[in-house]
């Protein structure tokens, strides 16, 4: 059953109230436009409502809570904790021609256990709320900075947690967040049920499958979800995806010295995506340097330079666009793959 949102309860509380039909806007421009986060500071609100929306929902507007901030250049990892003491990374990504792009979290852990990632380690404590999947953003947004593109790549697989969906709603929502739809990226690593909703209720939203190796075996001992939503199956979702959509498909590879790097690993990838129908022109791979943590298997190691060359060459040669993604924040723990949701940091450790 859906839970409601704040921004619902609000709606609830201001109709219980036989409050006048501005006040909504009132408060939503009060976040979005004014970046108060507290409904104390909503001076424009009658005192009888602040008082109500403060008793009702606690007087701060996010239900995340920054513990601890660590950055590095161009990169900020921000640990949150819940209401029920769970802890959350999101990290803020800001490149040189100003852009501001964050990458936030769904879950609390992960319950799919990818051999690479930290985040897998943890196991699944729960599904985070819209709310705490939104507050993330909120949090930045009431900072100070700017929204300009939101992806779920975070803690967790977003397409297994259903309230994705009602957050995908608010920040889509003109009166809220107002975020387009091109600008929200979901990565999933292949959750067959959660790519057909998507295609379905969020076309537009840009979608990124996790292949990191196209051999079956090799995938399912990697990345175990591969037995129950095998690689094939996955692939013709895409497929469909495209074909509905007109949209491009990201397919996320991360590369593992002397594992899926090789010369064999790159034809199996061409010949995976080369051949599938008019519209494969729309796959696009990123090739995505690998990061170690101390929660990661020390025989995971980041390909050298020479292999990531040849992978790339080798995917050209076969038509398939590539890009080799630019590594950010893995001196912070803050790249692809290494969010784990410690408190552990120069200042606390």
């Amino acid at each position: 059953m859906k839970s409601k949102s704040k921004y619902e309860k609000i709606q609830q509380i201001l109709l219980s109230l036989k409050q006048p039909g501005y006040r909504y806007a009132q408060i939503t421009n009060a976040v979005f436009k004014h970046k108060i986060g507290e409904f104390e500071q909503m001076t424009m609100l009658p005192a009888r409502l602040r008082d109500e929306l403060s008793r009702e929902l606690g007087p701060q507007l996010s239900s995340v809570t920054p513990v601890v901030e660590q950055t590095s250049e161009q990169v900020s990892k921000i640990l949150f904790a819940l209401a029920d003491g769970e802890r959350i990374e999101a990290v803020r990504l800001s490149y040189k021609g100003g852009w501001e792009s964050y990458c936030i979290s769904s879950q609390c852990g992960c319950g799919f256990g990818c051999r690479f990632c930290a985040t897998g380690t943890i196991g699944l404590k729960r599904n985070l709320s819209a709310d705490e999947i939104t507050d993330q953003l909120l949090h930045f947004h009431l900072s100070g900075h700017a929204l300009d593109s939101v992806s779920f790549m975070g803690m967790g697989e977003a397409l297994a947690n259903p309230h994705l969906f009602d957050a995908l709603d608010i920040l889509t929502d003109p009166q809220l967040f107002g975020l387009g739809h091109r600008r929200i990226t979901v990565s999933t690593i292949g959750i067959l049920p959660g790519i057909h909703r998507l295609t379905k209720d969020f076309p537009q939203v840009n979608l990124t499958f996790s292949l990191h190796s196209p051999f079956d075996v090799q995938r399912s001992e990697l990345m175990p979800i591969n037995d129950h939503f095998p690689l094939q199956e996955v692939m013709r979702a895409l497929d469909s995806h495209i074909q509905q959509t007109g949209r491009k498909v990201y397919i996320a590879y991360i590369l593992l010295r002397g594992i899926n790097d090789t010369a064999g690993h790159a034809e199996a990838v061409a010949h995976l995506l080369r051949g599938r129908g008019s519209w494969e022109h729309l796959y696009h791979v990123n090739l995505i340097p690998y990061n170690w943590t101390e929660a990661t298997p020390r025989s995971y190691r980041q390909s050298d330079r020479h292999h990531v060359r040849m992978f790339v060459q080798l995917l050209k040669s076969k038509g398939i666009q590539v890009t080799v993604r630019t590594q950010f924040g893995s001196e912070i723990d803050a790249a692809c793959g290494q969010l784990y949701g410690s408190d552990a940091s120069p200042d606390n450790a």
